[in-house]
C-alpha cells in the first residue's frame, strides 16, 4: 500500500529493489511472491505505508455466502489459534453494504475455524474489501504502519511521514548521492530519510512486524532475510553530509535526538535559522526540499505569502546549483516564492489535505 497519488513512484522504488512482476493497482503496488518476498518488502520498501498478503478472493451476494465462502480458506495454514486476530471490512457498491456485519461473519469464521480470540487490538489483522460484490481477503503483514520506523520519538507539530518523505524525495531524482537541505526541517524527517537512503540503512531495520505472528513464520528465513539484505552503515559517499535548520530551537534538539537514534548522526547537521538566513552547506549543490506551513495546516494563509517570498529571496540569491522541492496544499504559496517549477506532481492527501509537490530545475 501507498499514499494515493504516490503509487508510480513506489512501484519504481520496488523494481529497483529486484522485486519482479511489479504493478501498479488504485492504492499501492502489486507483486507476486511467497514468505521471502513478504519479509523483504517489510524490511526494505521505503515508500510502502504497509504489505499485505492476499488470500483469498470469490464473489458474495449477501452475508450468508460470505460466510460460507470464508470458512474455506485454510485458517489454520495462516493463523495462530494462540495469537488473537482482529477483523475489519469496507465495503462498496456491494450488495453486502453493512461492513460491520461482513466483518463479523469473518470473525466468527476464523473463531470457529480456529479457535484465535478475536480482539479490536489484537497484533494480527485479516482485511476483507467488498467491492462490486468481488470479496478480497488479505492479512495485513506489517503491523504498525511503516512510516514507524522505531526510531523517532520525537515530532513536531504536521510532520511529514517518512514513508512519503522518501517518496518525495525520489521525486526529486533523489538516489543519495548528493546534499540535501530543509530549512524548515521540524523534527528532521527529510535530512534523516535522506541519510539512511545515502548509508544503505535498511528502512524496517529497528522494528518488528505483525508476520512474525503468523502461523507460517520461520524466526531462521527471517534472519537469512535481514542478513543478506544491504544496509550497512556508513556506506554514504564521503564528505556527503544531510542538513537541516529551523527558526525553533526545540525543533533541531528533536532533530538531533531522532538523529542519533536512527543512527545517522554523523551524516546530519542541523542548525537554527530564520528562513531569510539560511545559507547553503558547504560542499557541492544538491536538492533543498521543504515542507512549510499552509494555511490549513499551522496558521493563516494571507502571513504565510511573506515567508514563501522571503524563503524564494534566500534560495534565488544563495542557493545557485540546487534543485528545489517545496511540497504545499496551496499553488499561490508555491508561486509566491518567484521560483520557476516543472510541471507539478499529482496531488497526495498529507494529514487529511492534498498537498502537491512543486520541483524546480537547477537554480542559476
Amino acid at each position: 500500500m501507498a499514499v494515493p497519488g504516490l503509487e508510480a513512484l513506489l512501484a519504481e522504488e520496488a523494481r529497483g529493489a529486484g522485486f519482479a512482476g511489479v504493478e501498479v493497482v488504485p492504492g499501492g503496488v502489486s507483486l507476486p511472491g511467497g514468505w521471502p518476498e513478504l519479509m523483504r518488502a517489510n524490511l526494505v520498501l521505503r515508500g510502502a505505508t504497509r504489505v499485505l498478503w492476499r488470500i483469498g478472493q470469490f464473489r458474495a451476494l449477501h452475508l450468508a455466502q460470505l460466510d460460507k465462502r470464508a470458512r474455506r480458506i485454510d485458517w489454520a495454514g495462516l493463523l495462530r489459534s494462540d495469537v488473537p486476530v482482529a477483523v475489519e471490512a469496507a465495503c462498496r457498491r456491494s450488495r453486502i453494504y453493512h461492513a460491520g456485519a461482513a466483518a463479523q461473519r469473518v470473525a466468527t469464521a476464523i473463531s470457529e475455524a480456529l479457535g484465535a480470540p478475536i480482539a479490536e487490538d489484537a497484533p494480527v489483522r485479516v482485511m476483507v474489501r467488498i467491492e462490486d460484490d468481488l470479496v478480497t481477503l488479505s492479512i495485513d503483514t506489517t503491523g504498525a504502519s511503516l512510516h514507524k520506523r522505531g526510531f523517532k520519538e520525537a515530532v513536531n507539530r504536521a510532520p511529514m511521514r517518512e514513508t512519503m518523505a522518501a517518496l518525495f524525495l525520489r521525486a526529486c531524482g533523489f538516489s543519495g548521492q548528493e546534499p540535501v537541505y530543509d530549512p524548515m526541517c521540524g523534527s528532521g524527517t527529510f535530512p534523516i530519510e535522506a541519510a539512511e537512503i545515502a548509508a544503505g540503512l535498511l528502512a524496517g531495520r529497528a522494528r518488528g512486524f505483525a508476520f512474525e505472528h503468523l502461523a507460517g513464520f520461520d524466526a531462521g528465513p527471517w534472519a537469512r532475510v535481514r542478513g543478506g539484505a544491504s544496509g550497512a552503515a556508513g556506506a554514504a559517499r564521503p564528505g556527503l553530509v544531510f542538513s537541516g535548520s529551523d527558526r525553533d530551537a526545540g525543533a533541531i534538539r528533536m532533530s538531533l535526538e531522532n538523529a542519533e537514534r536512527a543512527g545517522v548522526a554523523g551524516l546530519t547537521r542541523f542548525s537554527v535559522a530564520e528562513i531569510g538566513e539560511i545559507v547553503p552547506p558547504e560542499g557541492k549543490p544538491g536538492l533543498v526540499i521543504v515542507n512549510p506551513p499552509y494555511g490549513g495546516r499551522i496558521g493563516e494563509k494571507g502571513p504565510l505569502i511573506g515567508l514563501h517570498r522571503e524563503m524564494g529571496r534566500a534560495l534565488k540569491a544563495r542557493f545557485s546549483g540546487w534543485r528545489v522541492g517545496i511540497i504545499t496544499a496551496d499553488r499561490q504559496l508555491a508561486e509566491a516564492t518567484g521560483l520557476t517549477f516543472l510541471p507539478p506532481g499529482e496531488p497526495v492527501l498529507h494529514g487529511g489535505i492534498r498537498v502537491t509537490l512543486y520541483r524546480t530545475g537547477v537554480l542559476g
